[in-house]
């Protein structure tokens, strides 16, 4: 699964209304500094972990994610929020929000209903790291705020887990309506069983078939994006060492026509370019956590006719150099050796010789 997340870009707006300086706040995050001006917003998990981390440390407001998650006219402006609201039942309403969530991968809606409870959580698939509180906020709050728009305010949760110590209980009590149990080994919003079959007065059923049928379009039209795009990107993976391969190569490898795999990766909205650098970037990361791969080996498995294009290169993606990158990053990991390479990347050759050295900095 890719770990790319697509995230709106009102959010840089509705951030601003909450008081805190959009630059500010994705500089802390390491992230660019126009990211809310572009038309579609995609980043990993561990950028949308730092986004949110940040805007917890910004906000003096304790309240901040509980606030964001309320306010529900992002889910009137959005065709999946319209058509989550046109279900005819609240396990409805889950059910379809789950189905929907597959357009920002790898982020999923867990629920399950036993005899009693039924429990609804957040699960990110990429997640080396535990979430933000303030995000984790932000998504409880926004599943009760669909729960109590579409009934007309019947529903309230039976509790609310979370995996974090105990802090501000009487305000995320008051917010929710029922009791929080803390150090729990997950976060979720606990309803009984029976509150799922709740009726949605917002239900409409020309709507949602109207709308429905535009989100399933968009959702297999995704579906699509990322299948072009990780063969290609997997392709590219096996086969860059020593050159830059072209899409007519790749085109080759995956059994198809240069005009064929040019038409799909148009339709997918994506650019021969920019998967070449996506893949680049990964492969780079991972052979600089590798010990014995040298940082001359490294710009010959990615490709570069030379060493200083690598590094110019490197130093737009990360900021800084492979070298000072490697000192951070690799000796602070001890990978497994069973884990230290995958099998969809080449191997570096035994017995190369060193064909490049990284450029001394001028004083």
């Amino acid at each position: 699964m890719s770990d790319r997340l697509r995230i709106s870009n009102t959010w840089g707006k509705r951030f601003a209304d909450h008081k805190i300086a959009i630059p500010t706040l994705l500089r802390r995050a390491g992230l660019p500094a126009g990211l809310f001006e572009q038309e579609k917003v995609y980043i990993t998990t561990a950028q949308l972990f730092a986004l949110w981390r940040s805007v917890g440390e910004l906000s003096s407001d304790p309240a901040i994610g509980l606030k964001l998650g309320s306010e529900t006219r992002l889910a009137r402006s959005h065709p999946a929020g319209i058509a989550v609201l046109c279900s005819r039942t609240f396990e409805d309403a889950l059910q379809r929000l789950a189905r929907y969530k597959q357009l920002t991968c790898p982020e999923e809606i867990r629920v399950e209903r036993k005899a009693q409870e039924a429990s609804v959580e957040f699960f990110y698939v990429e997640a080396t790291e535990p979430q933000p509180d303030v995000l984790v906020d932000m998504v409880l709050s926004w599943i009760l705020s669909v729960g109590r728009h579409g009934t007309d305010g019947q529903i309230t949760p039976l509790r609310v887990d979370l995996d974090r110590p105990a802090k501000h209980r009487a305000l995320l009590e008051s917010h929710f309506g029922c009791r929080v149990r803390f150090k729990v080994d997950r976060n979720a919003l606990i309803f009984r069983s029976s509150d799922l079959d709740c009726p949605f007065v917002t239900h409409n059923e020309e709507l949602l078939a109207v709308i429905g049928t535009h989100v399933e379009s968009e959702l297999k039209a995704q579906n699509a994006s990322v299948n072009v795009g990780e063969q290609v990107k997997e392709t590219l993976s096996r086969s860059m060492a020593g050159k830059r391969p072209t899409l007519p190569d790749v085109a080759k490898e995956l059994g198809l026509g240069a005009r064929t795999l040019q038409r799909r990766l148009t339709d997918a909205g994506l650019t021969f370019q920019q998967l070449v650098e996506d893949t680049r970037r990964e492969l780079a990361r991972h052979y600089l956590k590798q010990r014995a791969v040298e940082l001359n080996e490294a710009a010959f498995l990615l490709g570069f006719e030379d060493a200083n294009s690598f590094f110019r290169a490197f130093q737009i993606w990360e900021g800084t150099s492979p070298g000072e990158w490697r000192a951070r990053h690799c000796f602070a990991e001890a990978v497994p050796p069973e884990v230290q390479r995958p099998v969809s990347t080449p191997i570096t050759p035994r017995g190369v010789k060193p064909l490049f050295t990284e450029p001394k900095r001028r004083k």
